[in-house]
């Protein structure tokens, strides 16, 4: 066994390869590189399913038992300070990197058929697969200074694949906001780092948090500091894991291509935040006022974003705010010490959370011929219904999806939300309350989405529809996965050359939706109240966990039946009333909008935050740059400007005095003379 943890630095290693190649023939080859297209992919999908393998195979050693390995050098020192870089292989990194590379090879695969006829589809996939790469590489960091590398080219790999379409206004404006919004939680997270260091003089994370605990018991370092260093830590995981107040770039991170958005929402960007508080669970832990800061960000998150997908009509959007709310269940279960219950929710929901955004962007495939690759009509649910006729596959894997998300049993999500809920309700249960008003409105928003694409009658074919959506105009092509020449496969063209009705799309995008329709039904039977097989391998460091004997002693099913049944009770609710309006249209939703017009407005308009940050920051910092204009122009300017006045002048008038004759300056020096005589005579 010993061999695949000495060669595990090879997982991040090799998607770095695969980028590097095709990066360096894109540079140097360019025609040649694009025009092989699915020949550069297939060296990059394979390194990455090697990855994948090894990954498994480390996974399988640590739940066979084998010890944690560290492997370091040192990278830097000075005096005494040393600085090193490495990996470590331990449960919590074997998982993630089971999760992040399982994820990746599908989205990856899904690529050729979403990207398939796309000019940039090379280039995509070389921004993918370093997007791979530093994930992989912030996994396996052993301390907070190699996290904060990978931490930063995850970010730009972001920044990269959200503006990949990058001559969309959109785009240019979506994947500027993503890097500007975490560059503030970055900020944050490097002040803590520092803050942390200077209190413990080290970045390893077990050191950290024993040296901290030890200066705030021997009076050393005051509580005020070491909580502050907590929160300035945490404000990079609200950055990265879009919690508020640092979430409004996550919806407009759908601007990018649907496979991307489906990689970042299920198992790299935003798990990473979620990953470094687990990380820093030792530091945390010892920090009561951080954790309540974590737990009460966590429950808001959650609330806000789910009450804002209520009223989303893109159905990327939709889910973006689906995301901000389950990351926010995430982080709640963090802050109030229940390490065990948010990483299980993390790894069930990178699972049913990406099967349905690559289900979106399976809809929004089928969707391009009908609405003529107009991005916005194509993934607006208002033109959709009824597609479950058209997409059989697609249709089936969502709803799992769905499913799963909204908490029913025996699907993954249940399990992992249960056990979230639980933990809240032991901690606070204010926090319980929040956490299950939130899962009855996942349940309505859901199902909402759900009704709206695939039940009923399909509503593309509205022309009158489509000319209130968008005009009366033609849209023009936009850059999507079909060639022109897929459109003329629909039964009934129109004279544009679209199809009336949208299809299935191929198999190299309904395969990996199949694939992970299966973690999302059953991989939450690991972590089942009475016999915890996932809490057994993932636990806090120092926790000691039950065996699974004492777990089934000590389960209680009353309490369980009572908590699970509240849970479940109210996502049914949310079904109900999510049928009754878009399924059975025996509620107009117009009508409600209209009696709770303020709610109304208050959701669809996102809280309003898009637009006090605006006011504040854009327009402020705008406001702010003209006054430092006028300051520059009138103060130091004017400063400038008259030092070289006075220099003028005064060089004008004693020109006049340099004439280079002797007879004018005797006159001078006697006038001089007269002048001082006259002077002191006086005086």
């Amino acid at each position: 066994m010993e061999p695949i943890y000495q060669y595990a630095w090879l997982i991040p290693v090799l998607p770095l390869l695969g980028a590097t190649l095709v990066g360096l023939g894109l540079i140097s080859y360019n025609r040649a590189t694009n025009r092989l297209r699915q020949w550069t992919a297939i060296p990059i999908i394979s390194l990455l399913g090697v990855a994948m393998a090894h990954s498994f195979a480390l996974l399988w050693s640590q739940i066979q038992g084998h010890a944690p390995y560290t492997r370091t050098i040192e990278w830097a020192a000075a005096g005494d300070f040393h600085l090193t870089m490495g990996y470590i292989v331990d449960p919590l990194t074997s998982l993630m990197l089971v999760i992040v590379t399982t994820v990746a090879l599908l989205v990856m695969i899904y690529t050729d058929g979403y990207m398939a006829h796309d000019p940039g589809y090379v280039r995509f996939y070389a921004y993918l697969s370093l997007f791979s790469s530093s994930m992989l590489g912030l996994v396996v960091s052993p301390n907070l200074v190699q996290i904060y590398i990978f931490w930063e080219l995850v970010g730009m790999c972001s920044y990269l694949l959200i503006g990949f379409w990058f001559d969309r206004q959109a785009a240019a404006d979506a994947c500027q906001k993503a890097f500007v919004t975490n560059r503030v939680g970055d900020f944050g997270l490097l002040l803590g780092m520092l803050g942390l260091y200077w209190a413990t003089d080290s970045f390893e994370f077990e050191v950290i948090g024993e040296r901290l605990q030890d200066a705030i018991a021997s009076g050393s370092l005051s509580v005020f500091l070491a909580t502050l260093f907590g929160i300035l830590v945490f404000l990079g995981p609200v950055a990265k894991s879009a919690q508020f107040p640092l979430h409004v770039w996550l919806p407009d991170a759908m601007e990018g291509p649907t496979p991307i958005s489906a990689l970042i929402h299920a198992a790299t960007m935003v798990a990473a935040g979620v990953f470094l508080i687990a990380r820093m669970f030792p530091v945390f832990e010892h920090l009561p006022v951080t954790m309540n800061v974590i737990a009460w960000t966590g429950a808001f998150t959650a609330f806000m974003g789910a009450t804002i997908a209520i009223t989303q009509n893109d159905i990327k959007k939709g889910l973006a705010y689906s995301t901000v709310s389950q990351l926010g269940y995430m982080v709640m279960a963090m802050g109030v010490g229940a390490y065990t219950a948010g990483l299980f929710h993390l790894m069930t929901h990178a699972y049913f959370k990406a099967m349905l955004f690559l289900g979106s962007g399976s809809v929004i495939h089928g969707m391009e011929g009908v609405v003529g690759h107009d991005p916005d009509l194509a993934q607006d649910m208002r033109l959709m219904g009824g597609l479950r006729k058209y997409m059989p596959f697609t249709a089936t894997t969502f709803l799992i999806g769905t499913i799963a998300i909204c908490g029913i049993p025996p699907f993954a999500g249940f399990w992992s939300k249960d056990e979230i809920l639980g933990a809240a309700f032991a901690a606070n249960p204010a926090l319980w309350a929040i956490g299950w008003l939130t899962a009855g409105i996942t349940a309505f928003y859901m199902f909402r989405m759900y009704f709206s694409t695939f039940e009923g009658e399909f509503r593309g074919n509205d022309t009158e529809i489509q000319a209130q959506l968008k005009g009366a105009t033609v849209p023009a092509f936009s850059p999507g996965a079909m060639d022109v020449k897929e459109l003329e496969s629909g039964t009934e063209p129109h004279e544009h050359g679209h199809s009336h009705y949208p299809h299935e799309s191929p198999a190299t995008m309904t395969i990996p939706l199949m694939v992970l329709a299966v973690p999302s039904m059953l991989i939450g039977f690991v972590g089942m109240p009475w016999k915890n097989y996932f809490e057994v391998f993932i636990h806090a460091p120092g926790e000691v966990v039950p065996t699974l004997a004492e777990m089934a002693q000590e389960f209680d099913a009353g309490e369980f039946a009572v908590m699970a049944g509240s849970s479940v009770g109210i996502s049914l609710l949310g079904i109900t009333l999510a049928s009754l309006m878009y399924l059975k249209g025996k509620i107009d939703p117009a009508a409600i909008a209209a009696k709770i017009q303020p709610l109304y407005q208050l959701s669809l308009n996102k809280w309003y935050f898009d637009d006090i940050y605006d006011r504040l920051f854009v327009q402020g910092s705008r406001r702010l740059a003209r006054q430092v204009m006028e300051v520059d122009y009138r103060v130091v300017d004017g400063a400038v400007n008259l030092t070289g006045l006075i220099t003028m002048l005064s060089g004008e008038g004693l020109k006049y005095f340099e004439t280079g004759r002797a007879q004018f300056y005797a006159l001078t020096i006697f006038a001089a003379v007269l002048g001082i005589v006259i002077f002191f005579g006086v005086s």
